[in-house]
């Protein structure tokens, strides 16, 4: 995972392209977002934050996180 400057990822996640997970609730707006970039990044934001800082991934560390997530690896 990197780190990237906000004004930086505007331009690798055009507005657009972030996505929000059907079961999110609307009206909380307590959420993740993520969007599909350039070069295969993977973005990740506070929905209620969209200036905030964003963490990248690239194509491996998305599926290394999003698998250890599926498999419960992580306890919130």
């Amino acid at each position: 995972m990197n780190y990237y400057d906000p004004n930086e990822t505007a331009e690798l996640f055009p507005e657009a392209a972030w996505h929000r997970p059907a079961a999110c609730d609307t009206n909380s707006g307590n959420c993740v977002e993520v969007a599909f970039g350039r070069d295969g990044r993977v973005g990740i934001r506070d929905s209620k934050l969209p200036s905030s800082p964003v963490l990248v991934f690239d194509r491996e560390e998305w599926v290394s996180f999003t698998g250890a997530v599926r498999r419960g690896q992580f306890a919130f």
